[in-house]
């Protein structure tokens, strides 16, 4: 009998929820105005570039005017989408839909650390067990938080460069010489940093493994079969199913 079908006949789900639609629709917000503030922000940097690439990218999205409106009002829906996941987190806390769970928090801890050097004995042949992971793992971690360092960085930069006038009335008058230079080139090098990260780290870790490949639904669907939550995330399966924890035991 194969795993799966005895994995029903005990009465476990072929899938179960990972993320609401909620959190989906928060994701695909995001992922979208970031697209569109990758492609019209590199287009930006370069505008001025007499002849090249630059100059036929800007064109694409109408001239730098147009470009710069739509990259103004993809960072103002990003900063709004991030301000709405927190109040959402705060919202699943309070009603008690969400608790802090040491085998399910997003939360980095102690363990996590431990998770990584257990990780690469693996990776070098020097043990035998990988790392076991509960909801999250630590890259998972580190891909989360990572969104929340990059809108501090990116999100203040880029209001402060949409609305100069605005941010000025806060800015202290010694700091006039040189903190928009500074604030311009934070935005555009975090912006660098967030995409290479994007692209070769989230990407890769999400969708273009070959167990993925071409793609992960799991941001579409919400859904992680049962089988990969055993897998990849065995501390949180055997959470969701004790039964089958004691029955391996006995």
């Amino acid at each position: 009998m194969s795993e799966t079908s005895t994995t029903a006949a005990k009465g476990i789900p072929k899938e179960i929820e990972r993320f609401d639609v909620i959190f989906r629709i928060q994701h695909v917000v995001m992922f979208t105005t970031f697209l569109l503030l990758s492609f019209t922000g590199w287009g930006l940097k370069y505008a001025q570039a007499p002849a090249g690439v630059s100059s036929w990218w800007i064109r694409v999205w109408g001239g730098a005017e147009t470009a710069g409106i739509i990259h103004r009002v993809a960072g103002v829906t990003m900063l709004l989408d991030f301000i709405w996941h927190v109040i959402y987190l705060f919202y699943l806390f309070a009603t008690k839909r969400m608790t802090i769970n040491l085998k399910t928090t997003i939360i980095p801890l102690p363990k996590d650390i431990f998770d990584v050097i257990q990780n690469f004995l693996y990776f070098f042949g020097l043990s035998k067990q990988k790392a076991r992971f509960g909801k999250f793992s630590y890259a998972q971690k580190f891909d989360y938080w990572a969104v929340f360092w990059g809108m501090f960085i990116i999100g203040f930069s880029g209001f402060a460069l949409a609305f100069p006038m605005l941010v000025s009335h806060i800015v202290p008058s010694f700091t006039t010489a040189w903190i928009w230079e500074l604030l311009s080139i934070m935005h555009s090098d975090e912006a660098l940093l967030a995409i290479v990260f994007i692209l070769f780290w989230h990407f890769y870790n999400e969708h273009l493994k070959p167990e993925n490949f071409p793609m992960s639904w799991l941001w579409i669907t919400g859904k992680i079969s049962t089988e990969k939550l055993k897998h990849h995330h065995p501390i949180e399966y055997e959470l969701l199913f004790p039964d089958e924890k004691k029955s391996r035991k006995d």
